[in-house]
C-alpha cells in the first residue's frame, strides 16, 4: 500500500512538472512574419538611345513571402543626363518623388531628352524599410549614325 501511494506521488509530480514546463513556455503574442524579402527583376532594356526616343523597362516585383499589409512604392533619380520617366498608366514621375506601387507586374517608359550618356536609378521600398535597387545607363546614339 506504502509502494502505491508513492507510485501515485511520483506519477502526480511527474505531471506536475510537465504541464509546469509546458504552460511557461507559452506566449500570448502570435508570431507573424511582416517583411518578406523581395527583388526587382526587368527584362533586358535597350543600351542605346537618341533624344526623343523611349525605353521600355518590363518589370516583375518578386517577393518571397505575403503580407497583407506590406505596401510597396517607386521613385527614381537620374545623376546623369535628362528625361522623363513614366508608368504605364500615363503617371509621370518627378525625381525623388514617391509613388505607390499597387501591381507586382508593370512597365516603365524612359524617354531621352538628353544627347549625352543618361542615367536612372529606380528604387522600391516597402513599408518596413527594405529597398532594392537597380540602375539602367543609356548611351546617346547619334542620329546621324542611324541614317547612314
Amino acid at each position: 500500500m506504502i509502494k502505491s501511494i508513492n507510485i501515485s506521488k511520483l506519477g502526480l509530480s511527474l505531471f506536475i512538472g510537465i504541464i509546469a514546463c509546458l504552460l511557461s513556455s507559452c506566449d500570448n503574442e502570435v508570431d507573424i512574419q511582416q517583411a518578406y524579402p523581395f527583388t526587382l527583376e526587368t527584362m533586358p532594356v535597350q543600351t542605346k538611345i537618341v533624344r526623343g526616343e523611349t525605353a521600355e523597362i518590363r518589370c516583375t516585383l518578386r517577393r518571397e513571402g505575403r503580407y497583407d499589409e506590406a505596401r510597396y512604392t517607386i521613385r527614381y533619380f537620374q545623376p546623369d543626363g535628362k528625361g522623363t520617366l513614366r508608368m504605364d498608366d500615363g503617371t509621370v514621375f518627378l525625381p525623388n518623388d514617391r509613388y505607390p506601387l499597387d501591381r507586382e507586374v508593370f512597365r516603365l517608359y524612359y524617354t531621352s531628352a538628353s544627347s549625352d550618356q543618361q542615367t536612372i536609378d529606380i528604387y522600391v521600398e516597402d513599408n518596413f524599410g527594405q529597398c532594392v535597387q537597380l540602375t539602367f545607363d543609356f548611351n546617346n546614339e547619334n542620329e546621324e549614325k542611324e541614317e547612314r
